[in-house]
């Protein structure tokens, strides 16, 4: 079995809302959008975010040219990412070795490299920059996403730290309570957000994101306590591809292990019984060659069955 094609089979099954049943009496994606668009507002109004450069995000004409890849169920809403969350690029302040400190009041220098293979979280940093090198990046803040967006781009983490990133990642901040975090991190880690990430990638020579392009995307939005029955229907399942990958690998040491006895066996003449009617093995050695040497004397011969040799 493919346990990483049935890790995203899950995923696909899951934010088609085909994984668990939908709830009539769950509070309607619609009414958490209305929520999040005037928190969205305030803060603007507030200062601390900016408003879009295109449309206002109230405006629906946004969505009247999208068509649905696949249907939802009708209590979830389509919704571009930008609409819901601060999408923005990281900065790297240069040269960099002139910005990097020892000191224990530095700032967290948040690079590829303090990923762990197959992570979710990132959970510490093995460089640090001076406060005069955080005002030529971005800072960000523990819960918020990030996104590699060059070479293995549109892969996605979860800040466990403060710290800045440089421009190989965007931040994706949610505004207000709109995502269950590890409902995003599933939506991020979708196939259908690795195709809307790969369709939108631009470079002659590296394919790389920009905040704006993952703005743009299209994401299936449920309400939010349907968010919480997934992940944890998701976590569940995947527990078990999980056992199954660990069966695959005791398995194939046991064959391993077994393979090796049967040689061994073979090696040693235990794994047949021995016919003492056939022509010994030094009457054959000599038959074939007549100078041929027979050794006689190896202690390993005592272990050997009646008419081998050496």
């Amino acid at each position: 079995m493919d346990t990483q094609k049935l890790r995203q089979r899950i995923l696909d099954l899951a934010i088609r809302g085909k994984l668990v049943p939908q709830d009539p009496n769950d509070e309607p994606a619609s009414v958490l959008l209305e929520r999040i668009r005037a928190e969205k507002e305030r803060l603007i109004a507030e200062g601390k975010l900016k408003r879009p450069k295109a449309k206002k995000s109230t405006d629906k004409s946004h969505y009247q040219n999208f068509t649905p890849p696949f249907d939802i169920p009708d209590s979830w809403e389509w919704v571009r990412l930008g609409d819901v969350c601060d999408v923005a690029r990281g900065g790297s302040p240069r040269p960099i070795k002139s910005y990097l400190t020892y000191r224990v009041d530095g700032i967290n220098w948040i690079k590829i490299g303090d990923t762990e293979k197959d992570g979710k979280f990132i959970n510490s940093t093995k460089e640090r920059i001076i406060p005069e090198g955080a005002l030529k990046s971005r800072l960000v803040h523990k819960g918020d996403f990030l996104l590699t967006n060059s070479m293995s781009f549109g892969r996605p983490y979860i800040l466990n730290i403060d710290g800045c990133i440089h421009d190989g990642w965007l931040v994706i901040s949610p505004i207000g309570n709109v995502f269950d975090k590890d409902f995003l991190y599933l939506l991020l880690s979708s196939e259908y957000a690795y195709y809307q990430f790969s369709e939108k990638a631009s470079g002659s020579a590296v394919s790389n994101l920009n905040s704006d392009k993952v703005a743009e995307s299209i994401f299936p939005l449920p309400p939010l306590e349907t968010q919480r029955i997934i992940v944890r229907e998701c976590e569940k399942l995947t527990s078990f591809a999980q056992t199954i990958d660990n069966e695959k690998k005791d398995l194939e040491i046991t064959i391993a292990l077994t393979k090796s006895k049967i040689l061994d066996l073979a090696m040693q003449g235990k794994l047949v019984p021995q016919d003492p009617a056939d022509e010994p093995a030094t009457d054959m050695l000599r038959r074939i060659n007549p100078k041929a040497k027979i050794i006689t004397d190896n202690p390993q011969c005592r272990n050997l069955p009646l008419g081998w040799t050496l």
